[in-house]
């Protein structure tokens, strides 16, 4: 059956049916904060797969045919599968993840992380927000799909892969996603992992940045030498790794590297608008980054330096002597540690031989050079007129009875690499906001804006049928 009552009977239906499951979904989110799935520690290994073991069984119990713990080296992941009735419907792979960062309550909290507490409409629990509670109103939400369209599957074939380890940085979820790319295959990558931008600007997220890291070591003489003795007559390590960190950047921050802007994808103006449309407070985003004076790129604006440019940042520097007092030495080597946020139209590839280029260059005579990257994160951008992501905005726009703008994400995630092996778009539908605190001390998820997820899962689904024929 197709929705064909009115917009205010669809909402009203969607609505009724989510106020009538409110207490039991929270319940059942409750239940699953109560497990401390923390991937970083050792000690949890047993509790994240009781924590995939318990969304495993609570998808099969929402109605999903298909819902299993997939292994990896590390923490288990699980995947659930609903195939729509409509075997031309897109197919759509919703991501997420079930592990939760480490918290105790002498961290802080005003309660125990792990023991979830309603106070002032807000529950506070380690992964409220990152990631049980915006994972688990996918769940709610199809059924209330179901509820207002009275259909007996989903309008698409809906795939769910929520990640065990991304809290430990991911890293085996690009070799699990590569080898059940059959399985996974999807038209669209919907990423409830993230924010909007404050409880009153519902928005949408349409990217993140790559990342490329490194470290350079350089090395000089074979130990430590006396600089009055060889000092000014030998090259000093730590000397030519200054000059080599002051050589990154111009007079207008931008990057030095030879091809570093290859290709990238410039805003265009009419994203630009949508950026300087949005609330934002630069005195009060210094406060938030504890910093005393903004400072990048020339021509751009904050959130443009943050969410639509390249970088370059010296992560960590050091090499020579730096006890109390002081030691007269040439040392024998320095190091600095850099990364590079990357924008769509820049290959991490083409990023690393040029840095290694770039670096081989300004390394003087007598200083021997080594270069590590580390794995790199490919960024990730969905057009603005993306049938996909127009469905995501009015989806979340019919929640709020709001407009929806637009936002990027400055940093990086597991997200591009669904991007990369799938081929599909990756669009972002997130509930929380920055007062959640992930990370934190106290984090909590509004739950008046979690409904709202539930509420905009729910229609979603019938609008990407509708809007969407998947690809060919």
């Amino acid at each position: 059956m197709t929705m064909s009552q009115p917009v205010d009977s669809a909402v009203s239906a969607v609505r009724t049916y989510i106020e009538q499951h409110r207490a039991a979904f929270l319940d059942d989110l409750a239940e699953w904060l109560r497990i401390p799935s923390v991937s970083a520690q050792p000690d949890h290994g047993p509790d994240v797969r009781r924590s995939a073991d318990w969304l495993a069984a609570k998808l099969k119990e929402t109605g999903f045919p298909t819902a299993e713990v997939w292994e990896t080296p590390g923490a288990p992941a699980v995947f659930a599968e609903w195939p729509a009735e409509d075997p031309t419907a897109p197919t759509v792979l919703v991501y997420g993840h079930h592990d939760v960062q480490p918290a105790a309550r002498e961290d802080g909290w005003n309660s125990d992380p792990f023991e979830p507490v309603v106070r002032d409409n807000r529950l506070y629990a380690r992964g409220a927000a990152d990631d049980k509670g915006q994972v688990l109103f996918h769940a709610l939400g199809v059924r209330a799909h179901l509820a207002a369209t009275g259909r007996t599957a989903p309008a698409v074939n809906l795939k769910l892969l929520i990640e065990g380890e991304e809290e430990s940085g991911s890293p085996h979820f690009r070799a699990l996603v590569e080898e059940h790319t059959h399985r996974l295959a999807a038209d669209a990558v919907i990423v409830s992992d993230t924010s909007m931008w404050d409880e009153n600007t519902p928005t949408v997220c349409t990217g993140m940045r790559g990342l490329a890291e490194c470290e350079i070591r350089l090395y000089g003489p074979d130990q430590d030498i006396h600089s009055g003795a060889f000092g000014g007559a030998v090259p000093n390590p730590a000397t030519a790794v200054a000059r080599l960190v002051a050589a990154l950047h111009d007079e207008h921050a931008r990057v030095t590297v030879p091809g570093f802007y290859d290709g990238i994808v410039e805003l265009t103006g009419r994203e630009r608008e949508l950026f300087a449309e949005l609330p934002f407070d630069e005195e009060q985003w210094l406060h938030t980054a504890k910093s005393h004076a903004t400072h990048g790129e020339s021509g751009h604006t904050t959130l443009e330096r943050i969410w639509a440019r390249p970088t370059a940042e010296v992560n960590g520097i050091g090499g020579g002597y730096q006890g109390p007092g002081s030691k007269t030495i040439i040392p024998s080597s320095a190091m600095v540690k850099l990364s590079f946020r990357l924008v769509v139209g820049q290959d991490p590839d083409h990023i690393e031989k040029a840095v290694r280029t770039w670096a081989t260059e300004q390394v003087p005579a007598g200083i021997r050079h080594e270069i590590t990257f580390s794995p790199a994160t490919r960024p990730c951008l969905t057009p603005l007129d993306h049938p996909a992501l127009q469905s995501v905005v009015r989806a979340l726009g019919r929640a709020f009875e709001s407009s929806v703008r637009f936002t990027r994400e400055g940093g990086s995630g597991p997200a591009a690499d669904l991007q990369d092996v799938l081929g599909a778009p990756v669009l972002f539908l997130g509930i929380s906001v920055p007062s959640d605190g992930w990370h934190a001390p106290n984090e909590k998820v509004e739950l008046e804006l979690l409904l709202k997820g539930v509420e905009a899962s729910a229609y979603l689904w019938g609008d990407l049928a509708e809007h969407w024929s998947h690809a060919p």
